[in-house]
């Protein structure tokens, strides 16, 4: 501080030495303006100026011959610096806690960073994921288009290919009405050439072609002319095969039956399996081993083997039929191994003095009816006429039969290979409503069975 400075501090202090007390009552700042003793009180004074919170950069100048309280300025200064330090210290303790929870902050930031990039990696990966379903749902909308396409197409082939079948169904209606119509346009055929060529002759209307052996003398002997025998003497017999099934035997096979008037039990399939079960099988048709074309006592008396071909035999139907309320089962099998069914609510036959005669009930099944013609007629075979024809249709058709003139049905036909085949007549295993009179069946089956 320069030499101007100090007299001006000398000056201040010599100004405000007389008022300095009163001074330091009113204002608060000159509080701290203590006054040094002296040698002499009265003739000199020295003030001592406190500024607080001023740096000293320089040298202090006092009045001469004034001295400084230097152990209190000291102590205050102390109390000063210690509460400044204090103050100082409580806000780094403050300043510590913010950095804390700014630490804190920061750690949670980066938490948030790192789920944040594994959200957006997550987020990527389900974006790729839904690309990936996008396009393959895109595909599949392909496939599914190229898929009702081909449905569309194949709907279009089906159609076409049934309108093609009627065509073809009507065709063959109308091919199976001319070869219907073969037999008597042969016939005329002869008796107009007999005419032309002026060598007619009478000949009995009846005629047909000619007869064959019933049955040949010679059969494999391993082929037993009538099996329908009781091989099981111990066995008790049953009404039929519902009544054998009321008794527990729930299983198809071989059993004996006897009817309330027969005079012995006799041998049957039963068929347990099929719609309830309880069927007694009068006919089976498979193979053709057994020869149908007989007279009036072997279809009288039966025929064939048990677990193959076989004709029950009249007599026993009869019998059957008399113990109460039958209704008929006839199951067809064609050679594409398809099977239909005709059912006939009642059936049974009369006494052998009135020819064994047929009597039906109303029809049901998906085979067409091919039996109702038969209604009422009696049994015929090759030595026994009973048929409405001027002929013996067992001749032409070659088995026995409930003839009519000739008929739609011909179960007891020749068995032929492959379904369609060649004859002079319609001889062959056929049922007229399903395949015509020049379709032999594969397989069939006649059942009965009483009424619920």
């Amino acid at each position: 501080m320069g030499p101007g400075a100090c007299g001006l501090l000398a000056l201040l202090g010599l100004s405000l030495c007389t008022g300095a007390e009163s001074l330091a009552e009113e204002n608060p700042l000159l509080s701290r303006i203590r006054r040094a003793p002296s040698q002499n009180d009265e003739a000199k004074c020295s003030y001592t100026f406190l500024v607080p919170q001023q740096k000293i950069t320089g040298p202090i100048c006092a009045a001469r011959g004034f001295a400084t309280d230097k152990d209190r300025v000291t102590r205050l200064d102390v109390a000063s610096v210690r509460d400044l330090l204090s103050r100082q210290r409580r806000e780094m303790e403050t300043l510590k806690l913010v950095v804390d929870v700014d630490g804190n902050l920061v750690n949670e930031m980066k938490l948030l960073r790192k789920e944040s990039r594994n959200m957006n990696s997550r987020v990527t990966q389900l974006y790729m994921q839904l690309l990936h379903e996008i396009i393959r749902k895109r595909d599949n909308s392909l496939e599914l288009a190229q898929l009702e396409t081909r449905v569309l197409n194949a709907t279009a082939e089906s159609l076409r290919l049934a309108s093609r079948y009627r065509e073809l169904e009507t065709r063959f209606a109308a091919l199976a009405g001319v070869v219907n119509n073969q037999s008597s346009l042969i016939a005329a055929l002869e008796e107009r050439c007999a005419q032309v060529y002026g060598r007619r002759r009478e000949r009995p209307a009846a005629e047909g072609p000619p007869l064959v052996q019933v049955v040949p003398e010679n059969l494999p002997v391993t082929v037993p002319r009538f099996t329908n025998e009781i091989q099981r003497d111990n066995e008790r017999p049953y009404r039929d095969c519902l009544a054998a099934q009321e008794a527990g035997f729930g299983d198809s096979g071989m059993y004996l039956i006897k009817p309330d008037e027969a005079p012995r039990p006799m041998q049957v399939w039963c068929e347990q399996g099929m719609d309830g079960g309880g069927w007694t099988v009068i006919q089976s048709r498979r193979d053709g081993s057994i020869n149908f074309f007989r007279n009036w006592d072997s279809y009288k008396s039966g025929f064939g083997n048990i677990d193959g071909e076989y004709w029950l035999g009249l007599e026993g139907i009869y019998k059957l039929g008399r113990q109460g309320d039958y209704k008929l089962l006839v199951e067809l099998e064609d050679w594409m191994g398809k099977k239909v069914y005709a059912q006939y609510s009642s059936f049974h036959l009369e006494p052998e003095a009135e020819g064994y005669r047929l009597r039906l009930g109303t029809y049901q099944g998906n085979a067409g009816d091919s039996l109702s013609s038969n209604n009422g007629k009696q049994f015929t075979t090759l030595d026994r006429d009973k048929d409405g024809y001027a002929g013996n249709c067992a001749h032409f058709q070659k088995g026995g039969w409930w003839y009519n003139s000739c008929g739609q049905a011909n179960l007891n036909g020749v068995w032929y290979t492959g379904g369609v085949y060649r004859s002079k007549y319609q001889d062959g295993i056929f049922w007229a409503d399903y395949g015509g009179g020049f379709y032999s069946m594969k397989a069939v089956r006649i059942m009965i069975r009483p009424i619920d």
